[in-house]
């Protein structure tokens, strides 16, 4: 069966992007799942933090588990020098190549937010070697334009304060582009909830467990904490991965083309999919005439590397929507392979469904 692709739900994805949630702090987005998903199934927030919906078909149907972290990179306040900067520490993995002078916005725990940018000692002022280094962690400092330790503690700034880029999600002038924050991984958070809501219309005969993890950005410590149970049959983990169709990287080998479909991932240093259940994705993806991209990475990981340790050997595999510039203020995607990667989510599902396939059936 040929699957039409699904409308692109601009709101959505505007709302999951412009969201603020850096790691530990992933209010909004958990939030913001509740409201979507508050139809389809039993909602539970648990003492971890995660956002969980339960779609039960029942006892005998197989359990299919579609996991996406919610919280983006960013930052937290360190400390408040005497003439009122921020020194920060990053939350997640940043290049510190791309950070001065962006625009960020510091998070009072009294609510609200304080504008500021990403500064540096400037260049004028800097040694000559030191003009050609990436500048550390400790030479950066965040400048909300006070002049006084007290100013910034008037508007309720104190360290622990989460810190996060200042930046809306635009369309770029190209049809079906789109240029944003936190695509890692809003991407997959945006896809857990189109495909959640499909599904559950349809009344699949699965169960699904749509579960939003926290604190990815930081080593995976939100999978970690998913009951067993709650994972089921078969782990479905959705993701915002590094586009590699950029100037400077190899195009002999690229599996990761913005605008070429959804990402199929197979291996990365922390997971490697177990071949039956990769035969699956990928054959399902053929079938249903979805345009899909197979990848074996050399870096990076994600919530999958929770698999054996935590969720008893689960069968589990990240797909993926292929992101220019993950890990900084802006990314780019192409929207279809949004929607590539949501339609393939509910052909895999519908699939497992039909079969009646249990975890089991993966074990090559």
């Amino acid at each position: 069966m040929i699957y039409t692709l699904r409308m692109f739900n601009q709101k959505l994805l505007e709302e999951c992007s412009n969201a603020h949630g850096v790691s530990g702090f992933e209010g909004e987005i958990r939030d913001l799942i509740c409201r979507e998903l508050q139809d389809c199934g039993d909602l539970e927030h648990t003492a971890a933090g995660l956002q969980m919906c339960h779609y039960e078909a029942g006892e005998d149907a197989p359990t299919v588990s579609l996991i996406a972290h919610m919280d983006e990179v960013g930052f937290m306040v360190q400390g408040i020098t005497p003439d009122g900067y921020l020194t920060l520490v990053p939350l997640g993995g940043w290049w510190n190549h791309t950070l001065p002078s962006q625009r960020v916005l510091v998070k009072p725990r009294c609510g609200g937010s304080i504008p500021g940018q990403i500064a540096t000692k400037p260049p004028h002022l800097l040694p000559e070697a030191q003009r050609k280094q990436v500048m550390t962690d400790d030479a950066l400092f965040i400048d909300i334009g006070a002049s006084s330790q007290q100013e910034v503690e008037q508007l309720g700034i104190t360290p622990g304060c989460p810190v996060v880029p200042d930046v809306c999600m635009q369309p770029l002038a190209l049809p079906h582009r789109w240029m944003g924050k936190a695509f890692d991984n809003r991407n997959g958070v945006y896809c857990m909830m189109e495909a959640m809501k499909t599904l559950c219309a349809e009344k699949i005969g699965c169960n699904i467990n749509a579960i939003g993890t926290v604190m990815e950005e930081v080593g995976t410590r939100g999978a970690r904490a998913i009951p067993a149970e709650m994972v089921g049959d078969i782990a479905i983990i959705l993701e915002g991965a590094p586009a590699d169709d950029t100037p400077g990287q190899s195009a002999l080998c690229r599996q990761g083309v913005v605008g070429q479909g959804v990402q199929v991932r197979l291996f990365d240093p922390t997971h490697i999919t177990p071949p039956a259940l990769a035969d699956f994705v990928l054959q399902t993806a053929a079938e249903a005439g979805l345009p899909h991209q197979a990848a074996v990475r050399r870096t990076g990981g994600t919530d999958a590397a929770a698999c054996y340790a935590h969720w008893q050997g689960i069968p589990a595999i990240v797909l993926s929507t292929p992101t220019r510039y993950i890990h900084s203020h802006n990314g780019i995607i192409d929207d279809r392979d949004l929607c590539a990667c949501c339609d393939l989510v509910c052909a895999i599902v519908r699939r497992v469904a039909a079969l009646r396939l249990k975890a089991i059936d993966f074990v090559s």
